[in-house]
């Protein structure tokens, strides 16, 4: 299993695509007998997660080594092959770069500037338009080997990972409650529970990076009518998971010294919360009738909980309906997901 996983790290989509734009790169600079080392790096460097991104960084890429290559040129021709040529190539194409804001192309630039002092022996005007033809040569094969060939598809780990989210906020939801409705604080595992609710958070924010990969991506390359409903459904549900993560973070969050519900009345919200979260680790178990009996037990007992006292701030919350209302919104949240779930899965 690891050594599986470990073969496609190595051989993932990316490697292969830029294997591949090295050679036709090479192979292209070669036949025109131009040096392709400069455009073998430019290549390299442009193969991005999405097409937009290659596009993108192209732009910023090939006026940033123009300006490289030029410093190079400049100053080779006052000062020749000496250490002051190196030093003010690399100085004044970092300055120039920054200052018009060229930063993707800042680090390439100077070692393109830097490169090109070795390497220039003939006619200083035909070398520098030599370095252009050849960055152009490498920004135009990785971009169009990124558009067409394995082109970058993030909608199964986007699913994955919706999946996994959606268990993992189950599985924590139950801990929270019994700690909640054991003791009345998150003292047991208040470490393991801040630590669980932050990588959710980081999970939420990875699904959304690839995402926006996956929406940038969709402007390069013409999407099906189902293409576009697991796009649809993939926003809709992360939205929901947020929201989710929103409402167990009222749970940590809240000041709860004590619940004032009997012992029975802790078991039944405990058997529901376990319930709830069967439904979200295992969807396939999900019920409309039970659903519906569950929530209809939590709505009783929302409105027959504990009132504030006269001395308690009648602006206030009491512990009991904080609890009940982010478990009914819960609720609500998770039967969308897994109805919508449904819904892609059948058409």
């Amino acid at each position: 299993m690891k050594l599986s996983k470990l073969r496609y790290r190595l051989f993932g989509r990316r490697v292969i695509k830029t294997a591949l734009a090295v050679f036709l790169t090479s192979l292209i600079c070669d036949w025109m007998g131009w040096p392709p080392v400069f455009a073998v790096i430019t290549a390299i460097v442009t193969i991005e997660p999405t097409v937009a991104d290659s596009i993108k960084k192209g732009i910023i890429r090939f006026p940033a080594s123009a300006i490289g290559s030029g410093y190079a040129v400049l100053f080779i021709s006052l000062f020749g092959n000496t250490p002051i040529t190196y030093t003010l190539a690399a100085l004044f194409t970092i300055i120039t770069c920054y200052r018009l804001g060229l930063h993707a192309g800042l680090l390439v630039a100077t070692l393109t500037s830097v490169a090109m002092i070795e390497v220039i022996h003939t006619n200083l005007f035909v070398a520098f338009a030599i370095r252009l033809g050849t960055t152009t040569i490498g920004l135009s094969v990785s971009t169009l080997v990124n558009m067409f060939i394995l082109p970058p598809n993030y909608t199964r780990k986007i699913l994955t990972n919706m999946h996994d989210l959606l268990k993992q906020t189950g599985e924590e939801l139950e801990i929270i409650l019994k700690q909640l409705l054991g003791n009345g604080e998150l003292t047991n595992q208040k470490q393991e529970i801040d630590q669980r609710f932050q990588t959710l958070k980081n999970m939420l924010d990875q699904t959304e990076r690839l995402l926006n990969f996956q929406s940038a991506e969709s402007r390069y390359h013409r999407l099906d009518d189902r293409t576009k409903s697991v796009f649809d459904y993939e926003r809709k549900n992360l939205t929901r998971l947020r929201l989710i993560h929103y409402h167990i973070g009222n749970l940590i969050n809240t000041p709860i010294q004590h619940v004032c519900w009997s012992k029975h009345e802790c078991e039944d919200i405990v058997l529901m919360v376990e319930t709830l979260a069967d439904f979200m680790k295992n969807p396939d178990h999900y019920k409309a009738s039970a659903y519906k009996k569950q929530v209809k037990t939590l709505m009783n007992q929302f409105w027959e909980s504990k009132k504030p006292s006269e001395e308690d701030d009648p602006t206030l919350f009491t512990p009991e309906v904080i609890i009940l209302y982010e478990l009914l919104s819960i609720y609500n949240i998770v039967e969308n997901i897994i109805l919508s779930e449904r819904e892609i899965t059948e058409s």
